[in-house]
């Protein structure tokens, strides 16, 4: 009886700890996706996120610690009115703030998070430790961090049921009336808890008479570092998978989730898993991690995956050292607060400190370094232990391996740029995939494998182009490569081109390029401008990029873009591209999200809108919702044409618009555009055309048989503010 009894009881603290963290985790990308109408889809906004969940679990887990100092069940009685208190937050939403001109988007986002969630993610983040604690109250004779690899699978589980189950099946309004109903549930379960906490001061002390020392500076400082690596590197991956890689916002819970498993796995109770991932995590991170730097533009997926794989792997090494060197179960919560402090410092230094002082996203290789320079390392067979610890063969080990790396490294360095670029890559792979074998167990020798690694696989590039003045600039919203050639200019953003200027003579510098040629779907509209609301037509596009559309300017007509980035806008204007300057020099520029300044703008102010507002391949949603085509109708004249971009390497996104076509009442047509060999630097695209005149959909469509009627898709609903999913769009 005694043993159903404590059964009983553990089931009840992991059903509890599961509930708790599955609710923390399901309302991180939950309000995300709510605050997209108002603050867009960029990366960054994520990591703003990231930083207040990472800043409120802080502060929960601090809470958790000082409350150990009073009786077992008054810490119960607190923490369930601090929960009752929580909940005049309910149901959860996005407080009703706007975002100021000329605020800092860095500041204000994490502001705007605080205010809505919060109290409600304070008091449900002080869970894990909290329940730990009373678990190892009222369950002295078991291991309490069990629980902890527990409360990681709960949170693992909530943040992958949000874009692979809560959000295709439910709209917004319904997740939040959920989430408030788990809520009410978590609290039942911590008033059956606390009914199982020790009544007498004298029943909490049995459990630890045999007292160990408190934890002492070293030891706060060590849980704090290897709290804050692979916190960091978590962000950093999220930051450079959407950067460099492939810039699609379901990927941006992946490394979290993966962070999240790690200490699932870490702190399981059977320990083949994490010590067999531990053993052979230095020598994935000096292979894998390096070859990321080389940015893998034709196989984005796969390095994605490589990207994910390497996080994984070395969060599960440094949360196993973490487990190693957990301390007795007294001193839980203090162990916690030191994680989580290093974890919190972890999310500012690569989600508010690296944007403002690097110029490219240097946090990921920075991280992967220090990394490699924590995890615990073994030799990986006693022939190569051997090898270093007899000095004959030690000095040639070392004076090989720095030779033929130094080689490599001059080699690879005097190709950059030129037509032969990459041709030692092979070598290099097959250099530091045999010397990083030969040298784990040996952490200088392994880190001086690592960094070249790193700077043969891409590092040596970016650092030439972080010395060069100009050539890359980072912002809020993403990492722009500006080139410059004997013929062309390029602006990079990601692995998407956004925008290419002809150079040589001022005609060619006039000549609209990429996405935006004349035989484009927006090119062709653009030309019949003059023909459908004559001289004085009013043009509106939503995303400046280079500022190439402006080339379709002309005399009389009234232009204006909307930007999101100032970044972009000084780029654009006074930086290395002349679209502005030579074509539309009087353009009006609206700096802001392109929604929220379409709302402010009068009725009937547009005949032309060009929507090409998205950021390497992410998506705004929130520019593609009901609501937001209303305004775009609401903007434009009644004759007025809407054109959408609607190109994408992994999102179908025909359909979204399709359907708001449908639902809207708007005639639409969808032009893919296969560039002729002769167009020179030409791209392929597709732009659907949609009006609410039929007379002006006959004469656009009429006029050139490229033009073809856009279908909705059978079954697939419009997204609204209320709800959208991707799920169905995936090209994957």
């Amino acid at each position: 009886m005694i043993a159903d009894d404590a059964r009983g009881t553990r089931w009840l603290f992991v059903a509890t700890i599961l509930t708790g963290s599955f609710l923390l985790f399901l309302v991180q990308p939950m309000i995300a996706r709510i605050a997209l109408p108002r603050l867009g889809g960029a990366s960054a906004v994520w990591n703003s996120a990231m930083l207040v969940y990472q800043a409120l679990l802080l502060g929960g887990y601090a809470y958790a610690h000082l409350l150990g100092r009073v009786r077992a069940r008054a810490q119960g009685l607190i923490h369930l009115g601090v929960l009752v208190a929580a909940a005049i937050f309910l149901p959860i939403g996005l407080a009703d703030r706007v975002m100021p001109a000329g605020a800092e988007p860095a500041l204000w986002v994490p502001y705007l998070f605080i205010v809505s969630i919060g109290p409600l993610f304070f008091a449900v983040s002080a869970q894990a430790p909290l329940i730990q604690r009373w678990f190892a109250l009222s369950q002295p004779q078991q291991d309490p961090y069990a629980l902890y690899a527990a409360s990681n699978i709960g949170s693992f589980v909530g943040l992958l049921a949000f874009p692979l189950v809560v959000e295709p099946l439910l709209p917004v309004t319904a997740q939040r009336w959920l989430w408030s109903a788990g809520y009410v549930l978590l609290v039942g379960l911590v008033l059956i808890c606390v009914r199982a906490l020790p009544e007498r001061r004298e029943q909490e002390d049995r459990p630890v008479a045999g007292r160990t020392r408190a934890p002492d500076p070293r030891s706060w400082l060590t849980w704090m570092t290897l709290g804050f690596v692979p916190s960091g590197l978590m962000l950093a991956t999220s930051t450079f998978i959407s950067t460099d890689l492939l810039a699609l916002p379901l990927l941006w819970v992946v490394p979290l989730s993966l962070y999240l498993l790690s200490f699932s796995v870490a702190f399981a109770a059977r320990r083949t898993a994490a010590d067999a991932i531990t053993r052979y995590a230095p020598i994935t991170l000096v292979v894998f991690g390096g070859m990321l730097m080389g940015g893998f533009t034709n196989t984005s997926l796969l390095a994605v995956f490589v990207a994910a794989a390497v996080l994984f792997v070395a969060s599960v090494a440094l949360h196993t050292k973490l487990y190693r060197l957990r301390p007795a179960p007294e001193h839980l919560t203090s162990f916690y607060l030191a994680m989580s402090t290093g974890g919190a410092l972890g999310g500012v230094f690569a989600g508010l400190i690296a944007p403002i002082v690097f110029d490219w996203t240097w946090e990921y290789p920075i991280l992967l370094v220090a990394t490699g320079a924590l995890m615990p390392q073994s030799f990986l067979a006693q022939q190569i232990a051997r090898l270093w610890f007899t000095r004959a063969y030690r000095l040639m080990l070392i004076a090989a391996m720095a030779g033929i790396l130094l080689v490599l490294l001059i080699l690879s360095a005097r190709d950059l740029g030129s037509a032969v670029e990459g041709r030692w890559l092979g070598a290099s792979f097959v250099a530091v995939t045999v010397f990083g074998i030969l040298s784990v167990g040996r952490r200088a020798a392994y880190l001086s494998v690592l960094v070249c690694g790193l700077l043969l696989f891409g590092g040596t590039r970016s650092l030439v182009l972080s010395l060069d003045p100009g050539a890359r600039v980072r912002s809020y919203f993403g990492v722009y490569t500006l080139a410059e050639g004997a013929r062309q200019r390029k602006l990079v953003h990601g692995t998407t081109i956004h925008g290419v200027q002809l150079v040589g003579s001022p005609t060619r510098e006039r000549t609209p390029t990429t996405y935006y040629v004349p035989t484009s779907g927006v090119g062709r509209v653009m030309t019949l401008a003059p023909a459908l609301y004559g001289d004085t037509a009013r043009i509106g596009v939503v995303g400046l990029g280079a500022g190439t559309l402006a080339c379709y300017h002309r005399p009389g007509q009234r232009w204006r873009f909307y930007e999101i980035d100032p970044t972009m806008v000084q780029i654009a204007r006074t930086g290395h591209f002349t679209f502005l300057r030579r074509c539309s020099p009087d353009a009006q520029i609206v700096v802001g999200d392109a929604r929220l300044s379409l709302s402010r703008e009068r009725s009937n102010t547009l005949d032309i809108l060009a929507l090409d507002a998205f950021s390497s391949d992410a998506v705004p949603m929130h520019l593609l919702t009901l609501e937001a085509f209303a305004g775009y109708g609401r903007v434009l004249s009644p004759r007025g044409v809407l054109v959408v971009h609607v190109s994408n390497r992994y999102l179908n996104l025909a359909p979204v618009v399709a359907a708001a076509a449908k639902a809207g009442g708007w005639h639409a047509a969808v032009l893919n555009h296969t560039p002729d060999p002769f167009e020179e630097d030409a791209t392929k695209s597709s732009w659907v055309m949609l009006t609410r005149d039929r007379s002006v959909y006959e004469a656009v469509t009429r006029r050139d048989a490229h033009w073809r009627a856009l279908r909705p898709r059978v079954g697939f609903a419009a997204w609204t503010d209320d709800y959208g999913s991707i799920l169905p769009l995936l090209r994957l």
